[in-house]
């Protein structure tokens, strides 16, 4: 991998996988800790990179990658065991405080945030992908290695559980959508 080419990448993606890992981590030093271990990891695996996907999905795919081995990490590190860590069914719960960028966003998505650590890993992933960063269906089952039909179930069933969480919270109706 040349200079030209990290650079580019780094350049044209580096606030949107940066907002990403905040999303998950709620940490900006943890989350630039993490970015620093996402291009390590870019730039030994460059060559491997084949263009089945777009860059852009592949740098997300292993910044996912990199967040979820952070979780499992401090997951195993609590229990001081070596049990299996399933980040799909299993909650990915930062326990620090909104970051920043998160502050910025308007009160229904900070509150939609915030309910998130009480969805699982799965659920957790595609609404940051979909609805904080913006991915399509199609590049949030590239980044997760699903279907896109998976995707969109899982979808549905956070949107679901998302907006039980935040009616029964409010004790009320919420609008999450």
């Amino acid at each position: 991998m040349n200079d030209s080419v990290f650079h580019r990448l780094y350049d044209q993606y580096h606030q949107d996988v940066f907002q990403f890992l905040i999303y998950l981590v709620k940490n900006r030093t943890l989350a630039e800790d993490l970015m620093h271990e996402v291009y390590i990891r870019v730039f030994r695996a460059y060559d491997r990179f084949e263009g089945k996907s777009s860059e852009k999905t592949w740098l997300f795919s292993i910044a996912k990658n990199v967040a979820i081995d952070h979780f499992r990490k401090s997951a195993v590190r609590k229990k001081h065991s070596m049990d299996f860590f399933d980040w799909e069914t299993q909650q990915l719960v930062s326990p620090e405080r909104i970051p920043e960028e998160v502050s910025m966003l308007n009160e229904d998505k900070i509150r939609l945030y915030k309910t998130l650590d009480m969805c699982t890993g799965d659920q957790k992933m595609v609404i940051i992908m979909r609805f904080f960063q913006d991915l399509s269906i199609a590049e949030t089952a590239d980044v997760l290695g699903w279907t896109e039909g998976k995707v969109k179930t899982t979808q549905h069933r956070a949107i679901n559980s998302l907006r039980d969480k935040l009616s029964s919270m409010e004790g009320g109706e919420a609008n999450v959508e």
